[in-house]
Order: C-alpha cells, then structure tokens, then sequence
C-alpha cells in the first residue's frame, strides 16, 4: 500500500495535513546588479492619489507591515499576564518590541520583527536561526483586544468529539518563508538553499502592492510621464483589471483566497488559476460534508458552489474593490444582489419573513453567514440559502442559529419548511449525504455517486470531492465513469479524473491519460504525467513521445516547485519509485525526513522502495520507525504484515494486518490479505475476513470472488454459487467466477439451476 500525494503541505493542523494558499503567484524579484522589473508602488502616487491612499489603508496594503512602538500604541493593548504554553511562560513587551519566554529552559527573548494582518487578529514574526521568519506563539485578537495562543486558537474541532493535535510553534508548520510570504508582501523570491536548509528570502514591498495585480509599472510610467498632460496614453502598457473577463478577475484574487497547492513558482495577472494551482474540495475534512466551511478554507472553494460564480454574471469585484474593500456602504447592502434579484431587494420581508429594515432581511445574513476559526470571521461564499437539516444530519452551521442561537436546527429546519413548499434544502442533503458515505468508505452508494459524478448538471466541487473520495477499483462502472468525467467541461474535474485514472492502468485509462497530457490547463496536463509516469514505458506509444515528455517536465516542475516543503521530495520519490529507480526514490524520501523526521508516509514509501531493491532488512528498518512514531498508523501496519507474509512469518503478519484493520476498518486490503492467511488452517475465520472484504468493496470483483472460493473450500456451495452468480450478473466476462461456477455445477446441479 503505496500514500500517494499530489498536495504541498504547509499547516498541520487536526488529524490531517491541509493546504494553506501559496501565493506563489508574486512575480519574482530581479538579480541584484540587474535592471528592476518593477517600480514599487510609490511611483503610483503621481498620477493616482486617490488610489494609493485607499490603497495603503488597506488590508492588502497592510497584509504584511514592520513593527513599530507607534504601530503598538495605536493597535495593541498590553498584555497583563503571560500565557503558558507547553510549559513555558509568554509575554509580550510592546514598549522593546518583544517577546519574552520564561521556561526550565531559562529566559529568552524573541524581536517582533513584522506584524501579520489585522482584520481580527494581529500575528507577530521572530527571525530565528537559517533565515526562518516564525511566527509567535501568542497573538492579538482585534476584536476583543486580548492576547491568546496562536496554535490552540487553530486546532480543527470536528463533528463526533476529534480534536486536531498542537504542535510546537517552533515547528516548520509556523515558518513563515515556507507557505505565508506570498500573500502578505509583493515581488517575493524565496530563495531558500537545500544543501544548507537557509532561506534569504526577499522581497519588494510589505503588503500586496499595486504591481501584484497590474504587473509591471516600469514601462507604464516612462509613457505616462511623456504624455501630454491630460491626453488618454496611447498604450497604458500596464494590465488593467476593467478590461479582464470575469473569470480572469475570479482568477486574479484567488492566487491568495484559496486553499490550494501551487503548480507553478509564480503566475501573473490575467493568468489561468488552474495553470498554476489546484484546489481543495471536499476531501479534505476541513470542510463539512456539505461543503460549509470548518476551518480556515479562503473562499474559493465555496464562492466556486455559488450560483452567482455558476452564472458567469458577477465576479469578486462585483462585491469588493481591488484593494479588498466592500464596494457597497452598510446601509445598501443589499444593492449588490439588485441585479438579478430586484425582486427580492425592493420587497425583502416577503423574502425573508424578517423585518424589512432588520439583520434578518440582509441577503448576507441569510446566504453569507459569518463563522469563525482561530479568532477570524469568514463569510460564506457559497451563496446558498440556509440549510438546518444539514445542521441535524451533520453539525454544520445554518444562518437561522446563527442569529437565533437560543433556538435548535430542527426548530430552524421545521420554520423554514413551512416557509417554502419547496424542498429547497433536498439537493444539498443528497450531495452531502454522497460525501459523508465516500468519506466514511460506505460503498453501498456507489451507483449514485458516480451517477452524479457524469450527471452534467453536477457542481464541481461536489463532483471532484467524489472523484477524489473514490479509491480507484476493478469495477467497469468506476472506470467508465472516471474515462466520462476526464471530457468534463471543468479542468477540475479533468484534473481529478485524470488523476484517478493514473491508478488504474487499462488501455482506456492510458489512452485517456495521452488525450489529457494535451489539455488546454496546465492542472490537467500535470495529472495526467503523474498517471502516464507510473505506466510500463512499453504502453506508452511513440508517436506521443513529444507531447507526453512536455508534460511530463511540467510534472515534475509542479512537484519540485518548492524545495522546502518535504512533501516535494517526497512526490519526487514516487516518481522515481515507479520509474524504477528505487535508490535515488530512496535518497527523495530521505530529504523530506530531513526537512520533516516525523512524516510517516516517506517512511513507509521507503520501506516498498528497499523491498523492491531486495533490501527487505531496510524496508522492515523503515516500518518499524514509522511503528515506533505511530503505532497504530494503518498504512505502516499493513506493509509491515505484507513484508513479514512475504518472509513467510505469518502470525507476525496477522498480527500486523489485524492492527492495519483496527486502525481503518474500512481497509479492504487488511481484510482480504488475513483472508488469505487465516485460510490456511481457518477456514470459517478466513470466510469472515473475506466477507468483510467484500461488503466494504462491494463492486470489487477480487474480493467476492475470493469469498465465494473459499465459501467453496469450506463446503458452503450454495453460498458460493449465489456470489458467482453476483459477481456475472454485474461482470459477465469474469472468467474465473465463470470457471468456478461451472466446476462447482458438476457437484451440485440442482442449486446450479435454482440460482441462476
């Protein structure tokens, strides 16, 4: 069992890795000595006055800024008592600009040298040791001027009672350089050294500059200083946000409000989000199975639901100004939705049973309700209207109880239904029930999944989700569906497919794999190598040599984009892994320890690549370091049963796949394989294994044919008969099935007769 990852992992926070927005999508800065591609913003203030001072207050403007007494004076209350963290004692000293730790350790001093956003909380940046820029463990709330604990405010609280784990604020987790830079200054170079683990990283300006979203001003400012004053420029030679298309502008703010993983080291305006970036969806826990927002998800996610994004109408800065403004003043609202809901705006309280001039009658408050998560309000972009029976089913939050907290979601759920005779909340509950079943690997709903993978009115975040959640399997349906889902008008989509498919090597998959490596989306392109590159090279036919080697290197420079992240290596080690070449997959697996020694999967992907060089004393090494780091690690677990089945120690081997199974019930593979090794002197306990197998692979061939073998070997012929005729019900080429059918007919004709 091989943890495949396509994702660069920054924030570990919860149960799971998520992906923080890179915004690699700042242009990298010039060679010192060499000519300046940019000119900073202050050469706007010429011509633009106006817009350099909204500029300059603005968030974006202040995403990122230097820390000063003065700044201190007049955003920040002293703290009156330190905060204990992991046993050390934390307090701030606003007067000197630092952070004072008081430990067993002794004391310490740490200097704020940035301040972090704003809007809710303020965030303070220490330079340690190889240029790391880390952030504090304590940080300001704005709203409620106290001081609390940076990585307790983000620990993930799910639904069911599981708690993320805290991790040290020293860990690379909370390194600056390594996911937050580009979204909080401009012009940005990393500049990290692999063979020293330093960063020098630089950049132009604190805070997202106006050449972020306009590109460079050089060429735009010499036709401008030479125009006659007054006189329109005859070429601006600057990109203007008024003359992209909506998309382009969508694409433009979500380099930063996104939870997504970059492709690409930079990406300009006017650029495709999906050539340099892919998203997360609904696969990731973060959110809840409806798709509401959980934890810190920056919006594109859900603004990609909204049926405002699905009508092409508006675009973000319907709503916003490019400075990150709110476009329309508190009192008029609702004038952002008057143009397709006029309506609804000039009669609001038939709309909303509310009081016309009350919070209840704001569009936003019902379709954009505010949740928050280590201490930041975030409005739901989704659009969607308030959904409480996806309160009841699974604990996600509903605009009603939001306001009327006194109150529960099945008061909230029975009011709004006798205000709609429709059932408007129906299709959210099905999706969202299609999510909770492929999250919790509960197949049984698998027909209606994949029927609305390839139904064409499907949303694509919902439909991706699906894709992602599916473990590729020896079912025609799955196959069918994804080869359906690799033509979908969404490059999202395309991409996921496509990505399934390099997991399921048939000559549809690969021809699919070749037609996608063209893709006009460098998403798409990239998913299909990574399929193509763990193909035979022998099925690769030559005529598409070029095509497949062009997107081939644009796979690997997505996976080598960040040199820093251990999972960069670790998918460089994947790669050379089905290449081959399992000693430099080896040396890749061994450098995201070093960035990372408490990562299990390189651990485990280690251990496959020493079994495949024969080295089986490594590959065990590997395993029982991963053991000793997570016990009850599944995958760990079961590749460690694997090797000791392999060196033919098999109570060890039952004992490693029992823990496998115990760890993830749902683990089909842990089942089938303590099938295969109970059989040999257990033959009811084998027939148990292999029955649990196949209900949690239902439409998995392997295991019912496998349970009707044994069901056979243990004199249960009539059980076995009825699970052939299953399994050639739904695979009528199935020869095996088809074999053994006729080869237990022979004995026992009359069951034979009454089955089929």
């Amino acid at each position: 069992m091989k943890y495949y990852d396509q994702k660069i992992s920054c924030f570990k926070i919860a149960a799971s890795i998520l992906i923080i927005s890179l915004l690699l999508s700042m242009a990298v800065i010039a060679d010192p000595g060499k000519e300046p591609k940019y000119a900073g913003s202050s050469s706007c203030l010429e011509c633009h006055e106006k817009f350099y001072k909204l500029w300059s207050s603005s968030r974006h403007g202040l995403a990122m800024q230097p820390y000063t007494t003065d700044f201190a004076e007049k955003q920040l209350a002293p703290q009156k008592t330190g905060i204990v963290i992991n046993g050390n004692n934390y307090l701030s000293d606003l007067k000197n600009g630092e952070v004072t730790e008081n430990g067993p350790k002794g004391k310490k001093n740490y200097k704020i040298e940035h301040v972090l956003g704003g809007k809710n909380v303020y965030y303070f940046l220490t330079l340690l040791d190889k240029g790391r820029l880390q952030t504090l463990p304590i940080a300001y709330d704005v709203n409620k001027k106290e001081w609390f604990d940076t990585v307790a405010s983000g620990i993930r609280h799910f639904p069911g009672g599981e708690q993320g784990q805290s991790i040290n604020w020293k860990e690379y987790q909370y390194t600056f350089n390594t996911a937050c830079y580009g979204c909080h200054v401009s012009q940005l170079s990393t500049n990290y050294d692999l063979l020293s683990d330093t960063y020098h990283t630089t950049w132009a300006e604190p805070g997202i500059n106006c050449e972020t979203c306009h590109g460079s001003s050089i060429e735009h400012n010499k036709i401008a200083k030479a125009a006659p004053v007054g006189q329109p420029l005859p070429d601006s030679k600057i990109i203007s946000t008024k003359t992209m298309t909506k998309t382009q502008r969508n694409d433009l703010c979500s380099g930063c409000h996104a939870k997504a993983s970059p492709l690409t080291i930079e990406s300009k305006p006017g650029e495709k989000f999906y050539d340099h970036f892919d998203l997360v969806t609904l696969e990731d826990p973060d959110f809840y199975p409806d798709g509401r927002d959980l934890g810190e998800n920056y919006t594109l996610t859900s603004w990609s639901m909204s049926p405002c994004f699905k009508s092409g109408k508006i675009d973000c800065m319907h709503c916003h100004t490019s400075s990150g403004r709110y476009r329309f003043k508190k009192e008029k609202f609702n004038d952002a939705c008057m143009p397709c809901h006029e309506d609804k705006i000039k009669d609001p309280a038939a709309h909303t049973h509310h009081a016309a001039d009350g919070e209840g009658s704001k569009c936003i408050s019902c379709h954009m309700p505010m949740t928050s998560f280590a201490r930041m309000n975030r409005s739901d972009h989704s659009m969607l209207p308030p959904t409480p029976a996806s309160t009841v089913a699974y604990k996600s939050p509903n605009a009603c109880n939001l306001c009327h907290a006194d109150k529960d979601a099945a008061w909230a759920d029975k009011t709004v239904r006798k205000w709609r005779t429709h059932d408007y909340q129906a299709p959210v509950l099905k999706r969202a029930a299609l999510i909770d079943a492929a999250r919790k690997r509960d197949w049984k709903k698998l027909p209606e999944m994949l029927s609305y993978i390839n139904d064409p009115k499907h949303d694509e975040i919902f439909a991706t989700s699906l894709i992602r959640l599916i473990q590729p399997v020896q079912d025609q349906n799955v196959l069918y569906a994804l080869l359906s889902a690799a033509k979908d008008p969404s490059p999202l989509v395309r991409g996921a497919a496509v990505q399934a498919l390099g997991l399921m090597p048939t000559t549809e998959s690969l021809q699919a794999l070749i037609v996608a490596s063209k893709d006009e989306y460098r998403l798409v392109r990239v998913r299909a190598a990574a399929g193509i590159a763990s193909f035979p090279k022998k099925s690769v036919p030559v005529a598409y040599e070029s095509q497949l080697k062009k997107a081939n290197n644009e796979y690997i420079a997505s996976i080598t984009a960040r040199p820093d992240q251990w999972t960069s290596h670790y998918n460089m080690g994947n790669y050379l892994l089905d290449q081959g070449d399992a000693k430099k997959a080896v040396a890749s697996y061994q450098t995201a320890l070093q960035l990372d020694p408490q990562v299990i999967m390189p651990m485990v992907n280690t251990s496959m690549a020493y079994a495949q060089m024969g080295e089986n004393n490594k590959a065990e090494a590997s395993l029982y370091k991963a053991l000793k780091l997570s016990p009850d690690n599944a995958a760990a677990n079961f590749n460690m049963g694997l090797l000791k089945a392999e060196k033919k120690e098999l109570k060890e081997a039952e004992e490693y796949m029992k823990k496998a199974f115990d760890a993830d019930p749902n683990m089909a593979q842990a089942a089938y394989s303590l099938c295969i090794i109970t059989a040999k002197d257990r033959i009811d306990e084998a027939v148990d294994w292999c029955r649990k197998a196949s209900e949690l692979r239902p439409h998995d061939p392997k295991y019912a044919y496998t349970l009707a073998f044994y069901l056979n070997q243990k004199g249960d012929k009539e059980a076995s008969i009825k699970t052939l005729n299953r399994i050639l019900k739904e695979y009528p080429q199935h020869k095996d099935a088809e074999m053994l059918l006729k080869e237990i007919s022979k004995q026992y004709p009359r069951q034979q007769g009454k089955e089929q």
